[in-house]
Protein backbone atom coordinates (compact mmCIF):
# COMPACT_ATOMS: atom_id res chain seq x y z
CA UNK A 1 0.00 0.00 0.00
CA UNK A 2 0.95 3.87 -0.64
CA UNK A 3 2.32 5.43 1.89
CA UNK A 4 0.11 8.78 2.19
CA UNK A 5 1.68 11.96 0.74
CA UNK A 6 1.52 14.75 3.38
CA UNK A 7 1.04 17.58 1.16
CA UNK A 8 0.08 17.89 -2.72
CA UNK A 9 0.69 21.07 -4.14
CA UNK A 10 -1.12 22.51 -7.56
CA UNK A 11 -1.09 26.25 -6.58
CA UNK A 12 2.31 27.37 -5.93
CA UNK A 13 3.96 28.90 -2.48
CA UNK A 14 6.59 31.57 -2.61
CA UNK A 15 10.00 29.58 -2.24
CA UNK A 16 10.83 30.46 1.25
CA UNK A 17 7.55 29.21 2.20
CA UNK A 18 7.89 25.95 0.53
CA UNK A 19 10.89 25.57 1.82
CA UNK A 20 10.34 25.51 5.27
CA UNK A 21 7.21 23.31 4.48
CA UNK A 22 9.08 20.83 2.90
CA UNK A 23 11.75 20.85 5.98
CA UNK A 24 8.50 19.11 8.06
CA UNK A 25 6.40 17.25 5.51
CA UNK A 26 6.32 15.44 2.01
CA UNK A 27 5.34 17.95 -0.41
CA UNK A 28 5.05 16.85 -4.22
CA UNK A 29 4.61 19.82 -6.27
CA UNK A 30 2.55 19.41 -9.59
CA UNK A 31 1.06 22.85 -10.46
CA UNK A 32 0.27 20.95 -14.12
CA UNK A 33 -2.34 19.12 -12.33
CA UNK A 34 -4.44 22.19 -11.97
CA UNK A 35 -5.79 21.06 -15.53
CA UNK A 36 -5.89 17.54 -15.89
CA UNK A 37 -9.09 16.45 -13.53
CA UNK A 38 -8.31 12.73 -13.95
CA UNK A 39 -4.50 13.06 -13.11
CA UNK A 40 -5.72 15.03 -10.48
CA UNK A 41 -7.73 12.33 -9.23
CA UNK A 42 -5.16 9.95 -9.02
CA UNK A 43 -2.68 11.60 -6.84
CA UNK A 44 -5.43 12.73 -4.42
CA UNK A 45 -5.44 8.82 -3.14
CA UNK A 46 -2.30 10.01 -1.32
CA UNK A 47 -2.43 13.08 -0.30
CA UNK A 48 -3.62 14.52 3.29
CA UNK A 49 -3.59 18.23 2.27
CA UNK A 50 -3.65 20.15 -1.06
CA UNK A 51 -3.41 23.27 -2.36
CA UNK A 52 -5.45 24.61 -5.26
CA UNK A 53 -6.49 27.08 -7.46
CA UNK A 54 -9.34 28.91 -7.39
CA UNK A 55 -10.74 27.33 -11.02
CA UNK A 56 -10.54 23.79 -9.18
CA UNK A 57 -13.78 22.43 -7.83
CA UNK A 58 -13.67 20.80 -4.92
CA UNK A 59 -17.41 18.63 -5.11
CA UNK A 60 -18.51 15.31 -3.48
CA UNK A 61 -17.01 13.42 -6.49
CA UNK A 62 -13.72 15.34 -6.02
CA UNK A 63 -13.70 14.25 -2.35
CA UNK A 64 -14.20 10.37 -2.93
CA UNK A 65 -11.17 10.39 -4.25
CA UNK A 66 -8.94 11.72 -1.56
CA UNK A 67 -9.65 9.32 1.34
CA UNK A 68 -6.28 10.61 2.99
CA UNK A 69 -7.36 14.39 2.77
CA UNK A 70 -7.73 16.47 5.88
CA UNK A 71 -7.41 20.01 4.26
CA UNK A 72 -8.01 21.27 1.16
CA UNK A 73 -6.32 24.91 0.94
CA UNK A 74 -6.41 27.85 -1.40
CA UNK A 75 -4.28 30.97 -1.43
CA UNK A 76 -7.54 33.28 -2.80
CA UNK A 77 -10.83 33.48 -1.26
CA UNK A 78 -13.73 32.13 -3.42
CA UNK A 79 -17.54 31.30 -2.29
CA UNK A 80 -18.51 29.14 -5.26
CA UNK A 81 -15.52 26.49 -5.69
CA UNK A 82 -15.94 24.09 -2.58
CA UNK A 83 -18.95 21.91 -1.48
CA UNK A 84 -18.41 23.38 1.82
CA UNK A 85 -21.10 20.42 3.24
CA UNK A 86 -19.71 17.72 1.82
CA UNK A 87 -16.16 18.92 3.12
CA UNK A 88 -17.69 19.08 6.97
CA UNK A 89 -19.14 15.38 5.81
CA UNK A 90 -16.18 14.18 5.13
CA UNK A 91 -14.09 16.25 8.43
CA UNK A 92 -11.97 17.99 5.99
CA UNK A 93 -10.81 21.50 6.92
CA UNK A 94 -11.38 24.16 4.45
CA UNK A 95 -8.35 26.07 4.32
CA UNK A 96 -8.43 30.19 2.64
CA UNK A 97 -5.92 32.92 3.53
CA UNK A 98 -9.06 35.47 3.77
CA UNK A 99 -7.23 38.52 4.95
CA UNK A 100 -3.61 38.08 2.87
CA UNK A 101 -5.32 40.39 -0.02
CA UNK A 102 -6.84 42.71 2.05
CA UNK A 103 -4.17 45.80 1.74
CA UNK A 104 -3.55 44.88 -1.62
CA UNK A 105 -7.09 45.17 -2.85
CA UNK A 106 -7.55 48.35 -0.62
CA UNK A 107 -4.78 49.75 -2.63
CA UNK A 108 -6.01 48.73 -6.05
CA UNK A 109 -9.43 50.48 -5.32
CA UNK A 110 -7.53 53.52 -4.48
CA UNK A 111 -5.77 53.10 -6.99
CA UNK A 112 -8.54 52.90 -9.35
CA UNK A 113 -10.47 55.72 -7.85
CA UNK A 114 -7.43 58.26 -8.37
CA UNK A 115 -7.31 56.99 -12.08
CA UNK A 116 -10.68 57.50 -12.84
CA UNK A 117 -10.58 61.31 -11.29
CA UNK A 118 -7.48 61.50 -13.37
CA UNK A 119 -8.17 60.31 -16.80
CA UNK A 120 -6.31 62.29 -18.03
CA UNK A 121 -3.05 60.99 -16.80
CA UNK A 122 -4.23 57.75 -18.85
CA UNK A 123 -4.57 59.93 -22.00
CA UNK A 124 -1.05 61.33 -21.62
CA UNK A 125 0.34 58.15 -21.56
CA UNK A 126 -1.29 56.95 -24.82
CA UNK A 127 -0.16 60.15 -26.61
CA UNK A 128 -3.08 62.13 -26.39
CA UNK A 129 -2.79 66.13 -26.53
CA UNK A 130 -3.81 68.09 -23.45
CA UNK A 131 -6.38 69.67 -25.23
CA UNK A 132 -7.99 66.49 -25.81
CA UNK A 133 -7.88 65.57 -22.08
CA UNK A 134 -11.27 65.53 -20.08
CA UNK A 135 -10.67 68.18 -16.74
CA UNK A 136 -9.50 65.85 -13.25
CA UNK A 137 -10.71 66.12 -10.32
CA UNK A 138 -9.34 65.77 -6.75
CA UNK A 139 -10.10 63.00 -4.15
CA UNK A 140 -9.82 65.61 -1.41
CA UNK A 141 -13.19 67.42 -0.92
CA UNK A 142 -15.01 64.67 -2.45
CA UNK A 143 -18.01 61.92 -1.13
CA UNK A 144 -16.90 58.08 -1.70
CA UNK A 145 -19.57 55.93 -0.75
CA UNK A 146 -18.31 52.18 0.29
CA UNK A 147 -21.44 49.53 -0.68
CA UNK A 148 -19.87 46.80 1.63
CA UNK A 149 -18.03 46.40 4.67
CA UNK A 150 -16.18 43.33 3.91
CA UNK A 151 -12.56 43.56 5.50
CA UNK A 152 -11.13 45.42 2.67
CA UNK A 153 -13.22 47.97 3.34
CA UNK A 154 -11.64 48.52 6.96
CA UNK A 155 -8.41 49.17 5.16
CA UNK A 156 -9.57 51.28 2.43
CA UNK A 157 -11.63 53.71 4.77
CA UNK A 158 -8.79 55.52 6.77
CA UNK A 159 -6.74 55.83 3.45
CA UNK A 160 -9.85 58.05 2.03
CA UNK A 161 -10.38 59.88 4.95
CA UNK A 162 -6.27 60.50 5.28
CA UNK A 163 -6.73 62.17 1.75
CA UNK A 164 -9.46 64.81 3.24
CA UNK A 165 -12.67 62.19 1.99
CA UNK A 166 -15.78 62.29 3.54
CA UNK A 167 -16.80 58.51 3.54
CA UNK A 168 -20.58 57.35 3.67
CA UNK A 169 -21.01 53.62 3.87
CA UNK A 170 -23.81 50.99 3.61
CA UNK A 171 -24.16 47.28 3.99
CA UNK A 172 -26.83 45.05 4.40
CA UNK A 173 -25.84 43.07 6.33
CA UNK A 174 -24.29 45.71 9.35
CA UNK A 175 -26.87 47.50 11.54
CA UNK A 176 -26.83 51.24 10.89
CA UNK A 177 -26.61 51.54 14.34
CA UNK A 178 -23.60 49.06 15.11
CA UNK A 179 -19.84 49.95 16.62
CA UNK A 180 -18.03 49.23 13.44
CA UNK A 181 -19.18 52.74 11.93
CA UNK A 182 -17.69 54.50 14.54
CA UNK A 183 -14.69 53.00 14.54
CA UNK A 184 -13.90 52.62 10.55
CA UNK A 185 -15.09 56.86 11.05
CA UNK A 186 -17.82 56.16 8.43
CA UNK A 187 -21.18 57.12 7.84
CA UNK A 188 -23.92 54.99 7.58
CA UNK A 189 -26.18 56.21 5.45
CA UNK A 190 -29.32 54.13 3.90
CA UNK A 191 -28.89 52.65 0.09
CA UNK A 192 -30.66 54.74 -1.83
CA UNK A 193 -29.02 58.05 0.12
CA UNK A 194 -25.07 56.55 -0.55
CA UNK A 195 -25.96 56.38 -4.69
CA UNK A 196 -27.48 60.17 -4.52
CA UNK A 197 -24.86 61.69 -2.39
CA UNK A 198 -21.77 59.89 -3.31
CA UNK A 199 -18.96 61.53 -6.24
CA UNK A 200 -18.03 57.97 -6.26
CA UNK A 201 -18.61 54.20 -4.74
CA UNK A 202 -16.38 51.74 -4.07
CA UNK A 203 -17.67 48.41 -3.87
CA UNK A 204 -16.46 45.63 -1.54
CA UNK A 205 -19.33 43.52 -0.57
CA UNK A 206 -19.29 40.06 0.29
CA UNK A 207 -21.37 37.83 -2.15
CA UNK A 208 -23.81 35.39 -1.69
CA UNK A 209 -26.18 34.02 -3.90
CA UNK A 210 -29.61 36.03 -2.79
CA UNK A 211 -27.96 38.93 -3.96
CA UNK A 212 -27.46 37.54 -7.84
CA UNK A 213 -28.20 40.72 -9.98
CA UNK A 214 -29.02 43.17 -6.54
CA UNK A 215 -27.44 46.27 -8.54
CA UNK A 216 -30.31 46.63 -10.89
CA UNK A 217 -31.87 49.19 -12.54
CA UNK A 218 -34.18 50.31 -9.84
CA UNK A 219 -31.10 50.84 -7.85
CA UNK A 220 -28.74 52.66 -9.96
CA UNK A 221 -31.71 55.17 -11.16
CA UNK A 222 -30.54 56.82 -7.75
CA UNK A 223 -27.03 57.62 -8.87
CA UNK A 224 -25.94 60.97 -8.79
CA UNK A 225 -25.20 61.93 -11.92
CA UNK A 226 -21.70 61.41 -13.22
CA UNK A 227 -20.38 59.29 -11.02
CA UNK A 228 -17.65 56.92 -10.96
CA UNK A 229 -17.52 53.28 -9.55
CA UNK A 230 -14.54 50.43 -8.74
CA UNK A 231 -15.16 47.22 -7.32
CA UNK A 232 -13.95 44.35 -6.35
CA UNK A 233 -16.38 42.18 -5.29
CA UNK A 234 -17.99 39.18 -7.89
CA UNK A 235 -19.26 40.67 -10.94
CA UNK A 236 -22.94 38.77 -10.41
CA UNK A 237 -23.60 41.47 -7.81
CA UNK A 238 -24.77 43.49 -11.31
CA UNK A 239 -28.10 43.03 -13.33
CA UNK A 240 -25.91 43.51 -16.68
CA UNK A 241 -28.71 45.57 -18.84
CA UNK A 242 -29.04 47.73 -16.01
CA UNK A 243 -25.46 48.11 -15.75
CA UNK A 244 -24.86 48.97 -19.06
CA UNK A 245 -27.85 51.32 -19.70
CA UNK A 246 -26.27 53.51 -16.88
CA UNK A 247 -22.92 53.93 -18.53
CA UNK A 248 -24.30 54.57 -21.31
CA UNK A 249 -26.98 57.68 -20.28
CA UNK A 250 -24.71 59.64 -18.38
CA UNK A 251 -25.45 57.98 -14.43
CA UNK A 252 -22.41 56.24 -13.86
CA UNK A 253 -19.64 57.91 -16.45
CA UNK A 254 -16.91 54.99 -16.06
CA UNK A 255 -16.95 51.76 -13.92
CA UNK A 256 -13.87 50.02 -13.44
CA UNK A 257 -14.17 45.91 -11.81
CA UNK A 258 -11.47 43.42 -10.98
CA UNK A 259 -12.18 39.91 -11.67
CA UNK A 260 -15.31 39.87 -13.45
CA UNK A 261 -16.75 36.66 -14.89
CA UNK A 262 -15.71 36.11 -18.13
CA UNK A 263 -18.92 36.44 -19.39
CA UNK A 264 -20.02 39.70 -18.11
CA UNK A 265 -18.90 42.02 -20.81
CA UNK A 266 -18.25 38.89 -23.27
CA UNK A 267 -19.71 39.49 -27.11
CA UNK A 268 -23.60 39.42 -26.57
CA UNK A 269 -23.66 40.75 -23.23
CA UNK A 270 -25.25 44.10 -23.00
CA UNK A 271 -21.76 45.30 -21.82
CA UNK A 272 -20.41 44.51 -24.80
CA UNK A 273 -17.83 47.50 -26.40
CA UNK A 274 -19.05 49.71 -24.28
CA UNK A 275 -16.32 51.88 -23.55
CA UNK A 276 -16.27 53.63 -20.39
CA UNK A 277 -16.68 49.97 -18.67
CA UNK A 278 -13.07 48.98 -17.45
CA UNK A 279 -11.96 45.47 -16.34
CA UNK A 280 -9.05 43.92 -15.11
CA UNK A 281 -7.89 39.94 -14.20
CA UNK A 282 -7.73 39.73 -10.48
CA UNK A 283 -5.08 42.92 -10.26
CA UNK A 284 -6.29 43.93 -6.85
CA UNK A 285 -4.48 40.29 -4.99
CA UNK A 286 -2.42 39.79 -7.82
CA UNK A 287 1.10 41.22 -5.51
CA UNK A 288 4.49 40.02 -3.85
CA UNK A 289 3.33 41.17 -0.46
CA UNK A 290 -0.33 39.16 -0.52
CA UNK A 291 1.39 35.99 -1.93
CA UNK A 292 3.95 36.14 0.59
CA UNK A 293 1.06 36.94 3.15
CA UNK A 294 -1.20 34.07 1.58
CA UNK A 295 1.77 31.41 1.34
CA UNK A 296 3.11 31.61 4.63
CA UNK A 297 -0.34 31.49 6.32
CA UNK A 298 -1.02 28.34 4.72
CA UNK A 299 2.15 26.62 5.09
CA UNK A 300 1.53 27.73 9.15
CA UNK A 301 -1.60 26.16 9.32
CA UNK A 302 -1.28 22.90 7.10
CA UNK A 303 1.48 22.33 9.43
CA UNK A 304 -0.54 22.90 12.68
CA UNK A 305 -2.88 20.37 10.85
CA UNK A 306 -1.04 17.45 9.85
CA UNK A 307 1.40 17.45 12.89
CA UNK A 308 -0.40 19.57 15.50
CA UNK A 309 1.60 18.38 18.32
CA UNK A 310 4.87 19.42 16.67
CA UNK A 311 3.85 22.60 15.79
CA UNK A 312 3.24 23.39 19.25
CA UNK A 313 6.45 22.41 20.49
CA UNK A 314 8.82 24.65 18.02
CA UNK A 315 9.69 27.24 19.48
CA UNK A 316 9.02 30.83 17.90
CA UNK A 317 6.07 29.44 16.63
CA UNK A 318 3.67 32.13 15.19
CA UNK A 319 0.27 32.89 15.61
CA UNK A 320 -1.54 33.73 12.04
CA UNK A 321 -5.11 33.67 13.87
CA UNK A 322 -5.07 37.44 13.18
CA UNK A 323 -5.69 36.21 9.22
CA UNK A 324 -8.37 33.73 9.96
CA UNK A 325 -10.61 36.98 11.11
CA UNK A 326 -13.14 38.84 8.89
CA UNK A 327 -13.13 41.20 11.93
CA UNK A 328 -12.21 44.76 12.36
CA UNK A 329 -8.89 44.57 14.72
CA UNK A 330 -9.53 45.88 18.48
CA UNK A 331 -6.22 47.78 18.32
CA UNK A 332 -8.11 50.29 15.73
CA UNK A 333 -5.11 49.54 13.04
CA UNK A 334 -6.11 47.80 9.46
CA UNK A 335 -5.76 44.19 8.61
CA UNK A 336 -2.77 43.60 7.27
CA UNK A 337 -0.83 45.82 8.61
CA UNK A 338 2.19 43.79 8.89
CA UNK A 339 4.96 43.87 6.07
CA UNK A 340 6.63 41.48 4.13
CA UNK A 341 9.76 41.80 6.10
CA UNK A 342 7.71 41.35 9.22
CA UNK A 343 6.45 38.30 7.76
CA UNK A 344 9.93 36.67 6.53
CA UNK A 345 11.26 37.49 10.43
CA UNK A 346 8.09 35.27 11.40
CA UNK A 347 9.57 32.23 9.01
CA UNK A 348 13.02 33.04 9.73
CA UNK A 349 11.73 32.05 14.08
CA UNK A 350 10.27 29.26 12.63
CA UNK A 351 13.70 27.89 11.08
CA UNK A 352 15.65 28.65 14.45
Amino acid sequence: MATPMDVLLVDPLVPEALAWLQERHDVVYLPELADDPAELRRALAEARAVVLPPHVVVSQEFLDHAPHLMMVARMQISSDNTDLNACAQRGVRVLQARSATVRSNAEYLLYGLLMLYRRGMVSALLGRKLGQVRMGRELAGSTVGLLGLAPVAHTLAPMLRSLGVRVLGYDPAVHHAAELWGKLHVEPVPLHELLERADAISLQMVYASRFKGWINERLLNHCKPGQLWVGVSRSALFDPEALALALCDGRIDACLLDGANAQFAAPGSPLYGIPNLHLTPRLGSHTREAKLRASWYLAHRIHETLSPDDARREPGSSDFSMLDSLGFPESGDPPQSASPSQWASLAALSRD
